[in-house]
Protein backbone atom coordinates (compact mmCIF):
# COMPACT_ATOMS: atom_id res chain seq x y z
CA UNK A 1 0.00 0.00 0.00
CA UNK A 2 2.81 2.34 1.05
CA UNK A 3 4.39 1.78 -2.46
CA UNK A 4 1.31 2.01 -4.20
CA UNK A 5 0.79 5.85 -2.43
CA UNK A 6 3.97 6.64 -3.74
CA UNK A 7 3.98 5.99 -6.89
CA UNK A 8 0.82 7.85 -6.93
CA UNK A 9 1.76 10.86 -6.34
CA UNK A 10 4.90 11.07 -8.07
CA UNK A 11 3.11 10.49 -11.05
CA UNK A 12 0.47 12.80 -10.14
CA UNK A 13 3.29 15.64 -9.64
CA UNK A 14 4.52 14.41 -13.47
CA UNK A 15 0.92 14.84 -14.23
CA UNK A 16 1.12 18.22 -13.19
CA UNK A 17 4.31 19.29 -14.03
CA UNK A 18 4.36 18.08 -17.72
CA UNK A 19 0.75 19.75 -18.81
CA UNK A 20 1.73 23.05 -17.28
CA UNK A 21 -1.10 22.76 -14.24
CA UNK A 22 -0.86 25.19 -11.36
CA UNK A 23 1.23 26.16 -9.07
CA UNK A 24 3.91 24.66 -11.76
CA UNK A 25 2.67 26.64 -14.85
CA UNK A 26 4.93 29.40 -14.19
CA UNK A 27 8.07 30.61 -12.57
CA UNK A 28 7.68 32.03 -8.65
CA UNK A 29 8.82 35.67 -8.34
CA UNK A 30 11.00 36.77 -5.66
CA UNK A 31 8.14 37.62 -3.33
CA UNK A 32 6.30 34.28 -3.58
CA UNK A 33 9.96 32.58 -1.52
CA UNK A 34 8.32 32.18 1.59
CA UNK A 35 6.03 28.96 0.98
CA UNK A 36 9.17 27.29 -0.49
CA UNK A 37 11.47 28.05 2.18
CA UNK A 38 8.75 26.85 4.73
CA UNK A 39 8.42 23.42 2.60
CA UNK A 40 12.29 23.30 2.09
CA UNK A 41 12.49 23.81 6.26
CA UNK A 42 9.91 20.80 7.02
CA UNK A 43 11.97 18.67 4.50
CA UNK A 44 15.55 19.71 6.10
CA UNK A 45 13.87 18.56 9.71
CA UNK A 46 12.37 15.11 8.13
CA UNK A 47 15.00 14.40 5.90
CA UNK A 48 18.04 15.35 8.97
CA UNK A 49 15.74 13.04 10.77
CA UNK A 50 15.91 10.37 8.79
CA UNK A 51 19.82 10.89 8.30
CA UNK A 52 19.88 11.09 12.21
CA UNK A 53 17.85 7.58 12.50
CA UNK A 54 19.95 5.73 9.43
CA UNK A 55 22.98 6.59 11.18
CA UNK A 56 22.06 5.45 14.70
CA UNK A 57 20.78 1.83 12.73
CA UNK A 58 24.51 2.28 11.26
CA UNK A 59 26.34 2.15 14.28
CA UNK A 60 24.73 -1.25 15.65
CA UNK A 61 24.89 -2.50 12.37
CA UNK A 62 27.86 -1.90 10.32
CA UNK A 63 26.75 -2.03 6.59
CA UNK A 64 27.46 0.21 3.14
CA UNK A 65 23.91 0.25 2.49
CA UNK A 66 23.34 2.16 5.62
CA UNK A 67 25.72 4.70 5.03
CA UNK A 68 24.96 5.29 1.40
CA UNK A 69 21.39 5.90 2.60
CA UNK A 70 22.69 8.48 5.59
CA UNK A 71 24.44 10.60 2.47
CA UNK A 72 21.60 10.31 0.27
CA UNK A 73 19.12 12.00 2.62
CA UNK A 74 22.05 14.58 3.73
CA UNK A 75 22.36 15.15 -0.30
CA UNK A 76 18.34 15.67 0.09
CA UNK A 77 18.47 18.19 2.68
CA UNK A 78 20.87 19.94 0.92
CA UNK A 79 18.89 20.07 -2.13
CA UNK A 80 15.72 21.81 -0.04
CA UNK A 81 18.26 24.10 1.24
CA UNK A 82 19.33 24.95 -2.55
CA UNK A 83 15.62 25.00 -3.76
CA UNK A 84 14.73 28.00 -1.07
CA UNK A 85 18.18 29.44 -0.92
CA UNK A 86 19.05 30.29 -4.41
CA UNK A 87 19.20 32.91 -6.13
CA UNK A 88 18.31 31.82 -9.62
CA UNK A 89 15.52 29.67 -10.39
CA UNK A 90 17.34 27.91 -12.92
CA UNK A 91 20.06 27.17 -11.26
CA UNK A 92 18.32 25.88 -8.02
CA UNK A 93 16.34 23.68 -10.39
CA UNK A 94 19.49 22.08 -11.82
CA UNK A 95 21.17 21.87 -8.50
CA UNK A 96 18.29 20.38 -6.88
CA UNK A 97 17.74 17.52 -9.81
CA UNK A 98 21.69 16.85 -9.43
CA UNK A 99 21.90 16.49 -5.41
CA UNK A 100 18.55 14.70 -5.95
CA UNK A 101 20.39 12.28 -8.65
CA UNK A 102 23.28 12.17 -6.16
CA UNK A 103 21.53 10.66 -3.49
CA UNK A 104 20.00 7.86 -5.50
CA UNK A 105 22.82 7.15 -7.85
CA UNK A 106 24.85 6.34 -4.47
CA UNK A 107 22.82 4.31 -3.32
CA UNK A 108 22.10 2.66 -6.27
CA UNK A 109 26.10 2.24 -6.51
CA UNK A 110 26.39 0.79 -3.44
CA UNK A 111 23.62 -1.99 -4.30
CA UNK A 112 25.70 -2.84 -7.28
CA UNK A 113 28.61 -3.29 -5.28
CA UNK A 114 26.93 -5.15 -2.80
CA UNK A 115 25.39 -7.65 -5.53
CA UNK A 116 29.31 -7.42 -7.07
CA UNK A 117 30.70 -9.11 -4.04
CA UNK A 118 28.19 -11.43 -3.12
CA UNK A 119 26.71 -12.75 -6.55
CA UNK A 120 23.10 -12.66 -5.83
CA UNK A 121 20.38 -9.68 -5.00
CA UNK A 122 18.43 -11.16 -2.11
CA UNK A 123 19.09 -9.56 1.27
CA UNK A 124 20.56 -6.05 -0.27
CA UNK A 125 18.21 -3.81 1.38
CA UNK A 126 18.11 -6.42 4.45
CA UNK A 127 20.44 -3.93 6.68
CA UNK A 128 18.36 -1.38 5.67
CA UNK A 129 15.31 -2.64 7.25
CA UNK A 130 13.84 -2.04 10.72
CA UNK A 131 13.68 -4.80 13.53
CA UNK A 132 10.40 -5.86 12.62
CA UNK A 133 11.13 -6.15 8.70
CA UNK A 134 14.15 -8.23 10.01
CA UNK A 135 12.32 -10.51 12.02
CA UNK A 136 9.11 -11.05 9.27
CA UNK A 137 12.19 -11.72 6.73
CA UNK A 138 13.63 -14.63 9.21
CA UNK A 139 10.74 -15.73 9.57
CA UNK A 140 9.69 -16.34 6.23
CA UNK A 141 13.21 -17.71 5.55
CA UNK A 142 12.48 -19.82 8.60
CA UNK A 143 9.34 -21.35 7.22
CA UNK A 144 11.08 -22.19 3.74
CA UNK A 145 14.00 -24.09 5.53
CA UNK A 146 11.60 -25.59 7.52
CA UNK A 147 9.82 -26.68 4.38
CA UNK A 148 12.81 -28.12 3.12
CA UNK A 149 13.39 -30.04 6.28
CA UNK A 150 10.11 -31.67 5.85
CA UNK A 151 10.52 -32.16 2.42
CA UNK A 152 13.51 -34.22 3.36
CA UNK A 153 11.63 -35.78 6.29
CA UNK A 154 9.06 -37.32 3.40
CA UNK A 155 11.89 -38.36 1.09
CA UNK A 156 13.33 -40.14 3.49
CA UNK A 157 10.00 -42.02 4.31
CA UNK A 158 9.23 -42.46 1.19
CA UNK A 159 6.53 -40.10 1.44
CA UNK A 160 8.21 -37.91 -1.38
CA UNK A 161 9.41 -38.62 -4.63
CA UNK A 162 12.51 -37.42 -6.23
CA UNK A 163 10.72 -34.64 -8.26
CA UNK A 164 8.56 -33.66 -5.41
CA UNK A 165 11.56 -33.11 -3.32
CA UNK A 166 13.34 -31.10 -6.56
CA UNK A 167 9.71 -29.00 -6.45
CA UNK A 168 10.73 -27.85 -2.74
CA UNK A 169 14.15 -27.06 -3.14
CA UNK A 170 13.41 -24.86 -6.18
CA UNK A 171 10.68 -22.84 -4.31
CA UNK A 172 13.16 -22.40 -1.29
CA UNK A 173 15.80 -20.64 -4.13
CA UNK A 174 13.09 -18.86 -5.24
CA UNK A 175 12.47 -17.54 -1.75
CA UNK A 176 16.17 -16.56 -1.09
CA UNK A 177 16.50 -15.10 -5.08
CA UNK A 178 19.75 -17.57 -5.57
CA UNK A 179 21.12 -17.09 -8.74
CA UNK A 180 20.98 -20.65 -10.85
CA UNK A 181 24.02 -22.10 -9.81
CA UNK A 182 23.02 -21.14 -6.19
CA UNK A 183 19.91 -23.24 -6.93
CA UNK A 184 21.66 -26.23 -8.77
CA UNK A 185 24.08 -26.13 -5.28
CA UNK A 186 21.48 -26.72 -2.79
CA UNK A 187 19.46 -29.16 -5.01
CA UNK A 188 22.32 -31.25 -4.75
CA UNK A 189 22.74 -30.66 -1.24
CA UNK A 190 19.40 -31.26 -0.43
CA UNK A 191 19.81 -34.71 -2.52
CA UNK A 192 22.88 -35.62 -0.51
CA UNK A 193 21.32 -35.11 3.01
CA UNK A 194 18.15 -36.81 2.19
CA UNK A 195 20.33 -39.67 0.46
CA UNK A 196 23.13 -39.76 3.88
CA UNK A 197 19.94 -39.46 6.63
CA UNK A 198 18.89 -42.59 4.35
CA UNK A 199 21.90 -44.42 4.56
CA UNK A 200 21.92 -43.65 7.89
CA UNK A 201 18.51 -45.07 8.65
CA UNK A 202 19.52 -48.08 6.90
CA UNK A 203 22.82 -48.36 8.75
CA UNK A 204 20.58 -47.99 12.33
CA UNK A 205 18.60 -51.17 10.88
CA UNK A 206 21.69 -53.47 10.67
CA UNK A 207 23.01 -52.28 14.39
CA UNK A 208 19.04 -52.96 15.70
CA UNK A 209 19.46 -56.52 14.04
CA UNK A 210 22.73 -57.29 15.51
CA UNK A 211 21.54 -56.29 18.79
CA UNK A 212 18.71 -58.76 18.64
CA UNK A 213 20.79 -61.71 18.98
CA UNK A 214 21.83 -60.18 22.57
CA UNK A 215 19.04 -62.21 24.08
CA UNK A 216 18.12 -65.46 23.96
CA UNK A 217 15.66 -65.75 20.91
CA UNK A 218 14.25 -68.55 18.53
CA UNK A 219 15.25 -68.32 15.03
CA UNK A 220 11.78 -67.89 13.63
CA UNK A 221 11.35 -64.85 16.15
CA UNK A 222 14.82 -63.27 14.93
CA UNK A 223 14.13 -63.69 11.15
CA UNK A 224 10.40 -61.66 12.12
CA UNK A 225 12.41 -59.13 13.70
CA UNK A 226 14.71 -58.57 11.10
CA UNK A 227 12.19 -58.84 8.31
CA UNK A 228 9.96 -56.14 10.06
CA UNK A 229 12.79 -53.73 10.65
CA UNK A 230 14.78 -53.90 7.22
CA UNK A 231 11.43 -53.21 5.69
CA UNK A 232 11.04 -50.59 7.64
CA UNK A 233 13.93 -48.51 6.01
CA UNK A 234 14.17 -50.30 2.66
CA UNK A 235 10.73 -49.19 2.21
CA UNK A 236 10.71 -50.00 -1.27
CA UNK A 237 11.69 -53.45 -0.93
CA UNK A 238 10.01 -56.69 -0.23
CA UNK A 239 12.10 -58.88 1.87
CA UNK A 240 11.96 -62.42 2.84
CA UNK A 241 14.30 -64.77 4.63
CA UNK A 242 14.75 -68.23 4.73
CA UNK A 243 16.38 -70.85 6.91
CA UNK A 244 17.97 -74.15 6.49
CA UNK A 245 15.99 -76.71 8.72
CA UNK A 246 16.39 -80.65 8.57
CA UNK A 247 17.80 -79.66 5.32
CA UNK A 248 15.24 -78.17 3.67
CA UNK A 249 14.96 -74.09 2.77
CA UNK A 250 11.88 -73.12 4.78
CA UNK A 251 10.52 -69.06 4.70
CA UNK A 252 8.86 -68.80 8.00
CA UNK A 253 8.40 -64.54 7.80
CA UNK A 254 5.60 -63.68 5.12
CA UNK A 255 3.71 -65.14 2.17
CA UNK A 256 5.26 -67.55 0.37
CA UNK A 257 8.11 -66.64 -2.24
CA UNK A 258 6.94 -67.90 -6.18
CA UNK A 259 9.34 -71.39 -7.51
CA UNK A 260 11.41 -69.36 -9.61
CA UNK A 261 12.33 -67.35 -6.55
CA UNK A 262 12.65 -70.40 -4.17
CA UNK A 263 14.90 -71.94 -7.16
CA UNK A 264 16.99 -69.22 -7.12
CA UNK A 265 17.00 -69.22 -3.14
CA UNK A 266 18.57 -72.46 -3.81
CA UNK A 267 20.94 -71.87 -6.29
CA UNK A 268 22.20 -69.02 -3.75
CA UNK A 269 22.46 -71.55 -1.02
CA UNK A 270 24.46 -74.58 -2.82
CA UNK A 271 26.55 -72.00 -4.58
CA UNK A 272 26.97 -70.01 -1.43
CA UNK A 273 27.71 -66.80 -3.25
CA UNK A 274 24.84 -63.40 -4.10
CA UNK A 275 22.60 -64.60 -7.01
CA UNK A 276 20.74 -62.55 -8.86
CA UNK A 277 16.54 -64.03 -8.73
CA UNK A 278 13.93 -62.77 -11.23
CA UNK A 279 13.35 -58.96 -11.53
CA UNK A 280 16.56 -58.21 -10.76
CA UNK A 281 16.27 -59.70 -6.93
CA UNK A 282 19.10 -59.91 -4.56
CA UNK A 283 19.52 -63.48 -3.08
CA UNK A 284 22.30 -63.56 -0.09
CA UNK A 285 23.08 -66.28 1.51
CA UNK A 286 23.74 -66.66 5.24
CA UNK A 287 26.45 -69.28 5.83
CA UNK A 288 27.42 -70.61 9.36
CA UNK A 289 30.75 -71.98 10.22
CA UNK A 290 30.85 -73.17 6.59
CA UNK A 291 27.24 -74.33 6.56
CA UNK A 292 24.35 -72.88 4.90
CA UNK A 293 22.22 -71.41 7.05
CA UNK A 294 19.50 -69.59 4.73
CA UNK A 295 18.54 -66.72 2.30
CA UNK A 296 17.91 -63.35 2.31
CA UNK A 297 15.59 -62.25 -0.93
CA UNK A 298 15.43 -58.47 -1.44
CA UNK A 299 12.99 -57.62 -4.19
CA UNK A 300 12.54 -54.37 -5.63
CA UNK A 301 10.55 -55.07 -8.57
CA UNK A 302 13.76 -54.29 -10.57
CA UNK A 303 17.43 -53.92 -10.32
CA UNK A 304 19.36 -53.47 -6.84
CA UNK A 305 21.02 -49.83 -6.78
CA UNK A 306 24.85 -50.50 -5.77
CA UNK A 307 24.85 -48.97 -2.94
CA UNK A 308 21.59 -50.60 -1.25
CA UNK A 309 23.27 -53.72 -2.81
CA UNK A 310 26.24 -53.27 -0.86
CA UNK A 311 23.97 -52.48 2.59
CA UNK A 312 21.87 -55.88 2.06
CA UNK A 313 25.48 -57.52 2.01
CA UNK A 314 26.43 -56.29 5.12
CA UNK A 315 22.62 -57.10 6.46
CA UNK A 316 23.18 -60.34 5.39
CA UNK A 317 26.32 -60.77 7.17
CA UNK A 318 24.79 -59.11 9.91
CA UNK A 319 21.86 -61.68 10.44
CA UNK A 320 24.42 -64.42 9.96
CA UNK A 321 26.29 -63.00 13.47
CA UNK A 322 23.10 -62.95 14.68
CA UNK A 323 21.70 -66.53 14.15
CA UNK A 324 24.79 -67.82 15.28
CA UNK A 325 25.42 -65.78 18.57
CA UNK A 326 21.29 -66.75 19.33
CA UNK A 327 21.87 -70.30 18.92
CA UNK A 328 25.36 -69.98 20.74
CA UNK A 329 23.22 -68.19 23.63
CA UNK A 330 20.78 -70.57 23.58
CA UNK A 331 23.02 -73.32 23.96
CA UNK A 332 24.56 -71.63 26.73
CA UNK A 333 21.58 -71.00 28.19
CA UNK A 334 20.59 -74.45 28.32
CA UNK A 335 23.92 -75.06 29.37
CA UNK A 336 24.05 -73.22 31.97
CA UNK A 337 20.80 -73.49 33.69
CA UNK A 338 21.39 -77.69 34.11
CA UNK A 339 24.71 -76.67 36.12
CA UNK A 340 23.31 -73.47 37.58
CA UNK A 341 20.47 -71.68 39.30
CA UNK A 342 18.51 -69.37 36.01
CA UNK A 343 19.15 -66.54 38.38
CA UNK A 344 22.68 -66.75 37.59
CA UNK A 345 22.92 -68.41 34.33
CA UNK A 346 20.85 -65.41 33.13
CA UNK A 347 23.13 -63.04 34.86
CA UNK A 348 26.33 -64.64 33.21
CA UNK A 349 24.82 -64.97 29.61
CA UNK A 350 23.67 -61.09 29.98
CA UNK A 351 26.81 -59.87 31.44
CA UNK A 352 29.87 -62.63 31.28
CA UNK A 353 31.93 -59.57 33.13
CA UNK A 354 29.98 -61.00 36.49
CA UNK A 355 32.29 -64.39 36.78
CA UNK A 356 35.14 -62.18 37.74
CA UNK A 357 36.41 -62.87 41.35
CA UNK A 358 34.91 -60.75 43.85
CA UNK A 359 31.71 -59.63 45.57
CA UNK A 360 29.74 -58.07 48.38
CA UNK A 361 28.53 -57.93 51.22
CA UNK A 362 24.11 -58.22 51.10
CA UNK A 363 21.67 -59.47 53.38
CA UNK A 364 20.73 -62.77 52.35
CA UNK A 365 18.37 -65.57 53.57
CA UNK A 366 20.64 -68.82 53.57
CA UNK A 367 18.85 -72.48 53.34
CA UNK A 368 21.09 -75.99 53.76
CA UNK A 369 19.42 -79.09 53.99
CA UNK A 370 20.69 -82.16 54.12
CA UNK A 371 19.76 -86.13 54.03
CA UNK A 372 19.56 -87.56 57.73
CA UNK A 373 20.16 -91.36 57.41
CA UNK A 374 22.02 -91.16 54.20
CA UNK A 375 24.95 -93.06 55.20
CA UNK A 376 22.74 -96.05 56.64
CA UNK A 377 20.75 -96.36 53.63
CA UNK A 378 23.56 -95.87 51.14
CA UNK A 379 25.20 -98.65 52.75
CA UNK A 380 22.38 -101.42 52.02
CA UNK A 381 21.26 -99.74 48.50
CA UNK A 382 22.84 -100.21 45.27
CA UNK A 383 24.33 -97.32 43.28
CA UNK A 384 21.61 -97.53 41.02
CA UNK A 385 18.96 -96.76 44.01
CA UNK A 386 21.15 -94.16 45.55
CA UNK A 387 21.14 -92.49 42.35
CA UNK A 388 17.24 -92.62 42.02
CA UNK A 389 16.83 -90.83 45.33
CA UNK A 390 19.33 -88.46 45.04
CA UNK A 391 17.38 -87.39 41.70
CA UNK A 392 13.63 -87.66 42.72
CA UNK A 393 14.76 -85.88 45.73
CA UNK A 394 16.88 -83.12 44.75
CA UNK A 395 14.18 -82.80 41.87
CA UNK A 396 11.62 -81.33 44.05
CA UNK A 397 13.76 -79.83 46.53
CA UNK A 398 15.55 -77.45 43.30
CA UNK A 399 11.40 -77.14 42.03
CA UNK A 400 10.70 -75.61 45.80
CA UNK A 401 13.85 -73.21 45.90
CA UNK A 402 13.33 -72.29 42.13
CA UNK A 403 9.51 -71.59 42.52
CA UNK A 404 10.66 -69.33 45.20
CA UNK A 405 12.64 -67.25 42.97
CA UNK A 406 15.49 -68.43 45.12
CA UNK A 407 19.42 -69.62 43.78
CA UNK A 408 20.56 -73.33 44.49
CA UNK A 409 24.48 -72.70 44.77
CA UNK A 410 25.46 -76.31 45.21
CA UNK A 411 24.83 -79.84 45.26
CA UNK A 412 27.59 -81.43 47.59
CA UNK A 413 26.82 -85.61 48.30
CA UNK A 414 23.41 -85.36 50.15
CA UNK A 415 23.28 -81.79 50.72
CA UNK A 416 21.69 -78.88 49.05
CA UNK A 417 22.88 -75.07 49.58
CA UNK A 418 20.38 -72.30 48.26
CA UNK A 419 20.52 -68.50 48.59
CA UNK A 420 17.67 -65.62 48.78
CA UNK A 421 17.51 -62.37 47.96
CA UNK A 422 21.24 -62.98 45.69
CA UNK A 423 22.02 -62.38 42.95
CA UNK A 424 17.65 -61.06 42.41
CA UNK A 425 16.99 -58.60 45.36
CA UNK A 426 13.94 -59.77 46.97
CA UNK A 427 12.18 -57.93 49.86
CA UNK A 428 10.63 -60.63 51.24
CA UNK A 429 13.51 -63.20 51.41
CA UNK A 430 13.50 -64.84 54.44
CA UNK A 431 9.28 -65.52 53.83
CA UNK A 432 10.53 -67.25 50.43
CA UNK A 433 12.81 -69.28 51.48
CA UNK A 434 10.71 -70.77 54.66
CA UNK A 435 7.96 -71.26 51.81
CA UNK A 436 10.72 -73.16 50.15
CA UNK A 437 11.37 -75.34 52.94
CA UNK A 438 7.92 -76.18 53.77
CA UNK A 439 7.26 -77.27 50.26
CA UNK A 440 10.26 -79.34 50.06
CA UNK A 441 9.28 -80.96 53.08
CA UNK A 442 6.01 -81.80 51.55
CA UNK A 443 7.58 -82.92 48.09
CA UNK A 444 9.83 -85.42 50.23
CA UNK A 445 7.59 -86.82 52.53
CA UNK A 446 4.98 -86.97 49.42
CA UNK A 447 7.40 -89.52 47.66
CA UNK A 448 8.75 -91.25 50.85
CA UNK A 449 5.47 -92.39 51.91
CA UNK A 450 5.95 -95.97 50.68
CA UNK A 451 9.67 -96.34 51.50
CA UNK A 452 10.25 -95.98 55.06
CA UNK A 453 14.22 -96.57 54.67
CA UNK A 454 14.46 -93.56 52.44
CA UNK A 455 16.33 -90.84 54.91
CA UNK A 456 14.25 -87.46 55.26
CA UNK A 457 15.37 -84.34 54.71
CA UNK A 458 16.49 -81.41 57.80
CA UNK A 459 16.40 -77.88 56.65
CA UNK A 460 18.59 -75.08 58.38
CA UNK A 461 17.42 -71.19 57.46
CA UNK A 462 19.37 -68.23 58.72
CA UNK A 463 18.74 -64.70 58.20
CA UNK A 464 22.09 -62.10 57.94
CA UNK A 465 24.88 -60.16 56.10
CA UNK A 466 27.09 -62.33 53.63
CA UNK A 467 29.61 -62.23 51.42
CA UNK A 468 28.27 -63.11 48.10
CA UNK A 469 29.96 -63.37 44.57
CA UNK A 470 32.04 -65.42 42.76
CA UNK A 471 34.45 -67.68 44.79
CA UNK A 472 37.41 -69.84 43.55
CA UNK A 473 40.59 -69.52 41.20
CA UNK A 474 40.95 -68.24 37.94
CA UNK A 475 40.55 -71.52 36.39
CA UNK A 476 37.75 -72.75 38.50
CA UNK A 477 35.35 -70.39 40.69
CA UNK A 478 31.79 -70.75 41.62
CA UNK A 479 29.03 -68.38 43.02
CA UNK A 480 28.50 -69.26 46.84
CA UNK A 481 28.09 -67.18 50.24
CA UNK A 482 30.52 -67.23 52.96
CA UNK A 483 29.48 -65.23 56.81
CA UNK A 484 28.58 -65.97 60.10
CA UNK A 485 25.05 -65.96 59.15
CA UNK A 486 25.62 -68.59 56.45
CA UNK A 487 27.25 -70.80 58.93
CA UNK A 488 24.95 -70.42 61.46
CA UNK A 489 22.34 -71.55 58.52
CA UNK A 490 24.26 -74.80 58.08
CA UNK A 491 24.54 -75.31 61.89
CA UNK A 492 20.96 -74.94 62.33
CA UNK A 493 20.20 -77.88 59.74
CA UNK A 494 22.57 -80.32 62.19
CA UNK A 495 20.44 -79.58 64.93
CA UNK A 496 17.21 -80.51 62.97
CA UNK A 497 15.45 -83.59 63.02
CA UNK A 498 14.55 -85.29 59.82
CA UNK A 499 11.70 -83.57 58.08
CA UNK A 500 12.16 -80.45 60.44
CA UNK A 501 13.11 -77.17 59.47
CA UNK A 502 15.04 -74.85 61.92
CA UNK A 503 14.73 -71.31 61.72
CA UNK A 504 17.66 -68.74 63.37
CA UNK A 505 15.91 -65.82 65.59
CA UNK A 506 17.04 -63.30 62.47
CA UNK A 507 14.80 -65.32 60.44
CA UNK A 508 11.99 -65.21 62.48
CA UNK A 509 12.19 -61.73 63.06
CA UNK A 510 11.58 -61.03 59.64
CA UNK A 511 8.99 -63.90 58.60
CA UNK A 512 6.59 -62.10 61.57
CA UNK A 513 3.61 -63.38 62.90
CA UNK A 514 2.72 -65.84 60.16
CA UNK A 515 4.81 -67.96 61.46
CA UNK A 516 4.03 -70.96 63.32
CA UNK A 517 6.78 -72.21 65.42
CA UNK A 518 8.08 -74.01 68.47
CA UNK A 519 11.20 -71.97 70.54
CA UNK A 520 14.34 -73.92 70.94
CA UNK A 521 15.76 -71.41 73.01
CA UNK A 522 19.34 -70.79 72.56
CA UNK A 523 21.49 -73.29 71.45
CA UNK A 524 24.99 -73.30 71.33
CA UNK A 525 26.33 -74.55 67.69
CA UNK A 526 29.38 -75.61 66.71
CA UNK A 527 32.20 -73.20 65.71
CA UNK A 528 30.13 -70.02 67.38
CA UNK A 529 30.94 -68.66 71.19
CA UNK A 530 27.28 -67.35 71.05
CA UNK A 531 24.17 -69.04 71.66
CA UNK A 532 21.80 -68.90 68.84
CA UNK A 533 18.03 -68.37 69.11
CA UNK A 534 16.44 -71.04 67.03
CA UNK A 535 12.90 -72.35 66.30
CA UNK A 536 11.26 -74.98 64.81
CA UNK A 537 8.87 -73.84 61.85
CA UNK A 538 5.77 -75.90 61.32
CA UNK A 539 3.58 -73.80 59.32
CA UNK A 540 3.02 -70.31 57.48
CA UNK A 541 -0.34 -69.34 58.98
CA UNK A 542 -2.22 -67.67 55.83
CA UNK A 543 0.43 -68.35 53.09
CA UNK A 544 -0.51 -70.62 50.83
CA UNK A 545 3.57 -71.69 50.64
CA UNK A 546 2.67 -74.38 48.09
CA UNK A 547 1.56 -71.75 45.67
Amino acid sequence: MLRGVLLGLAVAWGVVSLTGRPPLNRIPGADESAPAILLAAVGVILFGYAALRYYLLYRRRRAVMLLSVVTAYVLLAEAAVAMAAGTSWHASWWLWHVLMAAGFGYVAYSAWVQYRNEGAAAGLFAAVGTDDTVRRLRASYGKALEDLVSALRGSEQGALGDDQLAATTERVARRFELTDGQAAVLGRAAGALAGERDQIRKLGALVAVGQDARVVIADDELVRTAVRRVESVFDRYRVRIALVEDNRLIFPAGPAVTPEMFRAAQRALTTKTIETGPRGALLLPFVVKGHPAGVLVADRGGPVPERDAALLASLAAQITIALENARLYRTLDGLFRQYMSPDVATALVADPSQAALGGAVVEVTSLFADLRGFSTFSEFSTPGEIVEMLNRYFDVATHAVLGENGTVVQFVGDALMALFNAPARQPDHALRAARAALRMQEEVNRIAAGRPQWPRFRVGINTGEALVGNIGGEALRNFNAMGDAVNVAARLESRAEPGQVVIGASTYDRIGDCAKVTALGELIVKGRVQPVGAYVLHDLTGEDHAH
